[in-house]
């Protein structure tokens, strides 16, 4: 649902209809007319403006997508189904040093890692927040990154299913390892079943409009601050310089130097970046794709679930978390990049 339709459907008509066909050159034509100064104009317009960019990323883009999750997520909250996924989650989350109740701020990351990471303090322990909070920096998508990237790789069910795989499995291996190496109490698990019931579609509205409202007025400010950097960036230098410098990293997972240009947005905002792949899909192979989306996945969290990280556990542990999972994202997708050449995998 939220890759075919929310992902497909819906982002091919608002973006490739609405946008790209009549908003952007609209804008483009305007822009060039009324400002003389060449900056300014792309600032506003073009391939890095406010507008052209910006607001067609948050709108056209990350909209629908993070609607369609929130109306699926909003379903199975009024369903009752998810004190009963905690429990069914509970042995295993054991494994990687947390309990059921850790389903709660997972299953919130794939919506939003930012707010995710903010409810993991109901957490009994410090050493269940800190791997919560590690776990859902590495290994967690946020709605409208999956979505993008269910809408990438879903034509292709291998690709779908080693990037699905991939992922799995590095968040397990880490839980299990932190688990191992983190010191602290483990507590035990006790929840009250609430009954099965059928969702009432008025519930369900209220809860998706509720929160498109909340994460549309948070993004926003967000996008039109990214696509300011990335003009300051680009009119100094700086945004080139970093691309170039990126460049050695970017042949080392097998892609081209402009992918440098994911990462730098997924800084930003992980929806960003997400974004930024989409666009550029058609210049990447099946394989390269797959590698792009297992190392933006699992690369550093955006700006604002950092200065959240930093807020919830200490700028020390914050700050330690964040240089592993770039250091981590980057060596996974180098070795999936060799193990994909080595193989001879064709997707």
């Amino acid at each position: 649902f939220v890759g075919q339709f929310g992902a497909g459907t819906l982002v091919d008509l608002i973006e490739g209809s609405l946008f790209e066909n009549h908003i952007n050159p609209w804008v483009n034509q305007i822009t060039a007319k009324l400002i003389p100064w060449h900056s300014i104009q792309t600032l506003i317009a073009f391939d890095y403006g406010i507008i052209t960019l910006g607001l067609r990323y948050a709108v056209a883009i990350i909209l629908p997508i993070v609607a369609t999750f929130f109306l699926a997520f909003s379903l199975l909250e009024d369903s009752g189904y998810l004190p009963r996924l905690a429990l069914l989650v509970d042995r295993l989350f054991k494994k990687i040093g947390l309990n059921g109740r850790a389903v709660i701020p997972i299953t919130l990351g794939f919506g939003c890692d930012t707010m995710a990471t903010m409810v993991s303090r109901t957490l009994e322990t410090k050493r269940e927040r800190v791997i919560a909070t590690l776990l859902l920096a590495l290994a967690i998508p946020c709605s409208a990154q999956l979505g993008v990237i269910l809408a990438l790789l879903s034509a292709n069910p291998a690709s779908l299913g080693i990037w699905v795989g991939f992922v799995i499995m590095i968040f397990l291996l880490v839980g299990y390892l932190a688990a191992q190496l983190m010191p602290g109490e483990k507590p035990a698990f006790y929840m009250e079943l609430p009954p099965l019931r059928l969702p009432k579609l008025s519930n369900i509205l209220e809860k998706t409009l509720s929160r498109m409202q909340w994460y549309f007025l948070e993004i926003i400010p967000f996008f039109i601050l990214a696509s300011v950097l990335i003009w300051i960036g680009k009119i100094t230098g700086l945004f080139d310089a970093i691309i170039n410098a990126a460049a050695p990293l970017m042949y080392a997972l097998g892609l081209p130097p402009e992918a440098a240009e994911i990462f730098l947005f997924g800084f930003f905002r992980r929806d960003y970046g997400a974004a930024g792949l989409y666009d550029l899909q058609n210049s990447l192979t099946g394989v390269q794709l797959v590698v792009a989306a297992v190392t933006l996945t699992l690369f550093v969290p955006c700006v604002a679930q950092f200065a959240i990280m930093i807020k919830e556990r200490g700028w020390k542990t914050g700050l330690a978390i964040g240089c592993f999972v770039f250091a981590f994202a980057f060596i996974c997708g180098i070795i999936l990049n060799l193990l994909l050449t080595v193989l001879g995998v064709t997707l």
